[in-house]
């Protein structure tokens, strides 16, 4: 299953690449417009130990914010399903969480935590905790009704019946806000990075559009989005060890 995966989207990735080539090809673009595929390879080789030490941070603030943001909102969501009274003010606050523009509100985090590693993991927090949240909370709220109703017959008491059926019925709903925060993760750290930051991929990719090396941006992009397939397809793998029931897609 994995290799078979691995092919296809190998297969994906060499298309894509013969697709830019081709575009950058056809149209004679200047490398300082859309540099071809080899030129940012040759400068991520080239440039690869800096951009491997700026990476060791923006993984740190990834993973941090990816560990946190799934705690808070899997605890915000079990809040919300529990206490239904409590839902009532708790629902606004996590829409409006979303509803603010993260690159409006981040210099405000920059300026609470500093340029630290704090500032860039609070940002990362806030743009996960709504989808983990919200596919939770929508997990919770639809359990079977015949499991419901057979759990009442055995005298569970609603704890019981919480952790014993609503819980792992909402698991699989879980797994699909999980995924999709492990792919926007590393999107956080570098918004908080490209706010203010003097380290990370972010402030590497700030300072190559700065100097006009659209090769080197290119270059750094790339090691941010090869971090979040890696990231998608590990939390992938892992939920797929710890939720069987789940119903996986082929993808």
């Amino acid at each position: 299953m994995i290799s078979a995966r691995l092919r296809r989207l190998s297969f994906l990735i060499f298309g894509l690449l013969i697709l830019w080539e081709g575009i950058v090809f056809l149209f004679q673009l200047q490398p300082y417009i859309l540099p071809s595929p080899d030129r940012v390879f040759l400068v991520l080789a080239a440039k690869l130990p800096l951009i491997a030490h700026e990476a060791l941070t923006t993984i740190t603030e990834t993973l941090l914010g990816l560990l946190l943001g799934t705690l808070f909102g899997c605890a915000m969501a079990l809040l919300l399903a529990f206490f239904q009274s409590l839902s009532l003010w708790l629902l606004p606050l996590v829409i409006i969480s979303q509803a603010l523009p993260t690159f409006a509100i981040a210099p405000l985090f920059v300026i609470w935590f500093g340029y630290g590693l704090v500032s860039k993991i609070a940002i990362t927090v806030l743009m996960l905790f709504f989808p983990i949240t919200s596919a939770f909370y929508d997990g919770l709220r639809q359990t079977d009704s015949d499991w419901l109703d057979l759990a009442k017959a055995m005298k569970a008491t609603k704890w019981r019946l919480f952790w014993h059926v609503r819980i792992p019925a909402a698991l699989p709903a879980l797994a699909s806000g999980l995924r999709m925060a492990a792919a926007i993760a590393p999107i956080g750290a570098i918004v908080g990075e490209w706010v203010g930051s003097s380290q990370g991929l972010g402030y590497l990719m700030l300072n190559a559009n700065a100097q006009m090396q659209i090769d080197f941006m290119f270059a750094t992009l790339f090691i941010v989005t090869f971090l979040a397939l890696l990231l998608y397809f590990g939390m992938d793998y892992l939920l797929r060890l710890f939720i069987p029931w789940e119903a996986h897609e082929k993808i």
